[in-house]
């Protein structure tokens, strides 16, 4: 259940915060991991969310027991091949209820969860094997794709970090690294472009990462990469804000074009309006005590039939935003990472992040050799410290220990090591 807490908003210096943060992000890394687990030749794409939805809800359900202020910060998605958007077919749609995965695929799992409002996303791209629980053979093209991927991420992360912040040597070489200017996002796009030319690559169009607050995934801030018509991003990251970051690349042009498809994933904005039907409202109000201001799918609603129907109006009259469905312009596979991070004063910690690309086993024969990009690539993103080094064990315990931790004492701040 999503219902918005009325308690103000303290922020990440606030150890209950940061607690339901690493809570939410907990939850929402063991649940991609398995539903990664999942993935075979042959597959339903609605199955796999279906049971990924219930699986998050599941662990979701097991924190903090006395709040009702928690649920999906975003539903399990699974995006076959070229698509771009995040893939949330409907059982009710026989043609995309009937699509499956194939062995060698390139898709991309998104998912989330939020507690208190505090909400984490996190995405990954995975090729699929012919067995479950089996890893696929990756060469060629869809190597590039990966390793290029891992490190544009890696990239924009360090691209990301407040200067100054992590910075070593003498305090006066550490305030000159502070007063440099952070670069503008222009300077970020050409710099992610260069590094996915070396692969034979395109930066994905309009790729967008977006400062998370309270109850809210698209706030203040946003940086878009490679954007189209004319769109451009605000602000860039600062301490003891939280950033929902993604990075996305392609095989084919990079360019996108809307699917003639239905928009299944939808999110509530903050537009009032007076709807007329009944059946509108009472979709709405659902939709409310579920999702609060958090994405979700049509296929989430208790009648999906009624659903599709109720949301129309909602959608005209800008109560509800539609994820309109996209793809590759040339069909090419698209790949995605999405990982939410806090910025604090000791340099950016991970919340919610994507597995490690093995780049023992996943190998490309193209080598990045520009200085720049090998230089911004070999600073760290946060500080070491000894409190980090001392906690490192509590650090790495499992989502559910973690959880079941912040059940015992809400006040409990099992991380502040990170800040």
């Amino acid at each position: 259940m999503a219902e918005a807490a009325t308690d103000a908003d303290q922020g990440i210096s606030h150890p209950d915060t940061l607690t339901k943060y690493k809570v939410a992000a907990g939850i929402s890394t063991s649940v991609l991991e398995t539903v990664t687990g999942w993935l075979a030749d042959g597959e339903s794409i609605v199955e796999l969310c279906k049971r990924g939805d219930k699986l998050l809800e599941d662990e979701i359900a097991k924190v903090y027991k006395s709040s009702k202020a928690k649920g999906p910060s975003h539903p399990v998605t699974v995006s076959p091949g070229s698509h771009v958007t995040p893939y949330t077919p409907l059982v009710s749609d026989a043609d995309e209820a009937a699509t499956t995965i194939k062995a060698g695929e390139v898709v991309k799992i998104q998912l989330g969860a939020q507690i208190d409002g505090y909400g984490t996303i996190v995405g990954s791209t995975v090729v699929v094997p012919k067995e479950k629980g089996k890893k696929a053979e990756i060469t060629g093209r869809e190597a590039d794709l990966l390793v290029a991927t891992h490190y544009a991420n890696e990239l924009l992360l360090r691209l990301m970090t407040p200067p100054g912040l992590v910075s070593s040597g003498t305090e006066d070489e550490k305030k000159k690294a502070a007063a440099e200017k952070p670069p503008t996002q222009s300077k970020i796009t050409a710099l992610l472009e260069k590094l996915a030319a070396i692969y034979g690559l395109h930066v994905v169009q309009h790729t967008t990462s977006w400062q998370f607050e309270r109850n809210d995934i698209e706030g203040k801030k946003k940086l878009i990469l490679s954007p189209a018509d004319g769109a451009k991003g605000e602000g860039s990251a600062d301490v003891g804000e939280v950033w929902g970051v993604e990075v996305g690349l392609s095989l084919g042009s990079g360019k996108v074009k809307d699917l003639d498809k239905r928009s299944t994933l939808l999110r509530r904005t903050a537009t009032t309006y007076g709807l007329k039907r009944p059946s509108s409202r009472q979709i709405l109000s659902e939709i409310v005590k579920k999702f609060g201001t958090f994405p979700f799918s049509i296929r989430q609603l208790d009648d999906e039939r009624a659903g599709k129907v109720g949301v129309v109006e909602s959608i005209r009259a800008g109560v509800l935003r539609e994820y309109k469905p996209a793809a590759e312009a040339d069909g090419s596979p698209v790949s995605r990472l999405f990982t939410t991070i806090a910025v604090t004063k000791n340099g950016i910690t991970r919340l919610a992040a994507p597995p490690p690309l093995d780049l023992e086993a996943v190998k490309s024969d193209k080598k990045i050799e520009d200085e720049e990009i090998l230089k911004i690539l070999e600073q760290p993103i946060s500080k070491s410290t000894g409190a980090k080094s001392k906690n490192k064990k509590k650090k790495k315990k499992p989502a559910k220990k973690a959880a079941a931790a912040a059940e015992d004492d809400d006040d409990d701040d099992d991380s502040s090591d990170d800040e």
